[in-house]
């Protein structure tokens, strides 16, 4: 009677087990079918540096939501305070971005804002195509003036619904100063963080920094103090710090990096992108774990091998991108170089640009001898 009565539970257990097996997945497939985690990149860099083409170049990739200078926000709103005391309100913020978490703007907008209250929202083709604008197709090349005449109307929730459809999301930032302050973020198992470390000569950011000088106080006041920023040596005080923040970036990113930040960190001059821009973007996005696709390729060529001379300062046109990088050899004196020489030299000698002696060096030396690598 007890064997009886075994049979019929045996026979249960069987078909269970073979349902368990052949209909429910298993935990290594559920594992394989997750979606991948996002790639973020910070494009780490100054005002003037070329930052806001090498954002576009992160930009204009359609596996890429991007965004220019979230932290503008941060700062702005808490002008009354320092670089150095607003770098955790700003790391904040780009980590909330980074996860797609857009509710941070709120302590820095209005409640009723929109999508068009964003900072330089139309530099950002991923805010120009859907779901945050319908106008435009995700694989399309858009200027920022067609989409900022078309796509202004969409709630802010649109920003936050685009992010999370991307594969990587992509921050350009000029408004750190210390990479140690990253350092958090780069050991968040939540983030996937790499750091594109931008640089360029300091004698062609002061020369631009000059051209834009009234859009650069309230930024240059934060840097350095209102006081410091006044008079004949208030450019090149402001300078001094940028150039300090570069070798220090630079430093601990390369010279004395912890393990945390291996392959994680990459420093490119925009002197380097600008000579050979296919190859330089391609590395970028090998760093970015991108493809470089055939219609980034002839945009990144157009871009930069255009007729513009670049004379609207934060506008990312077709232009003659080397011309336009070397413009400080002829406008800018050499009494100001000099300056810039003396209160940029460490930053100068480890990021691989030579002094120039003189006048005449300045005009006539070669590109190869003014950016050979030390």
């Amino acid at each position: 009677m007890v064997k009886s009565r075994r049979v019929p539970v045996l026979l249960i257990l069987v078909v269970l087990s073979f349902l368990l097996i052949h209909f429910l997945p298993c935990s290594n497939n559920v594992h394989m079918e997750e979606k991948p985690s996002p790639v973020h990149i910070l494009i780490l860099s100054s005002w003037r540096s070329g930052s806001s083409f090498t954002g576009q170049i992160f930009s204009q990739h359609p596996s890429v939501f991007y965004l220019m200078e979230p932290a503008w926000h941060v700062w702005v709103t808490m002008y009354q305070n320092s670089a150095k005391v607003l770098h955790m309100a700003v790391r904040d913020l780009v980590r909330s971005v980074f996860l797609c978490d857009m509710s941070v703007f709120d302590a820095y907008m209005s409640s009723q804002k929109k999508k068009s209250d964003l900072f330089q929202w139309e530099t950002s083709r991923a805010l120009c195509s859907p779901p945050a604008c319908d106008s435009f197709s995700r694989s399309d090349i858009i200027t920022a003036g067609n989409c900022k005449t078309i796509c202004g109307k969409y709630p802010f929730s649109k920003v936050e619904e685009a992010c999370k459809t991307y594969s990587h999301v992509a921050i350009k930032e000029v408004r750190f100063f210390d990479l140690k302050v990253l350092y958090p973020l780069l050991t968040d198992p939540s983030l996937n963080l790499k750091i594109i470390h931008l640089v360029r000569d300091p004698r062609a950011v002061f020369r631009s920094r000059e051209n834009t000088m009234a859009d650069l106080k309230r930024d240059s006041n934060i840097v350095v103090g209102s006081q410091k920023t006044k008079g004949e040596m208030g450019p090149y005080n402001t300078m001094r710090v940028i150039c300090k923040s570069h070798v220090e970036i630079y430093k601990a990113g390369s010279q004395a990096a912890p393990s945390f930040l291996k392959d994680r960190y990459l420093l490119v001059r925009y002197e380097d992108i600008v000579r050979d821009p296919l190859a330089r973007a391609a590395q970028m996005y090998r760093f970015a774990e991108l493809h470089f696709t055939p219609e980034l390729q002839k945009w990144v060529h157009n871009i930069t091998h255009g007729k513009g001379h670049g004379a609207q300062a934060f506008d990312i046109g077709s232009r003659d991108a080397l011309r336009v990088s070397q413009a400080w050899r002829k406008t800018l004196p050499f009494q100001k170089i000099e300056k810039v020489q003396n209160v940029c030299k460490d930053a100068m000698d480890l990021l691989g640009y030579r002094l120039v002696q003189s006048e005449e060096e300045q005009k006539n030396m070669s590109l190869d001898l003014l950016f050979a690598q030390n």
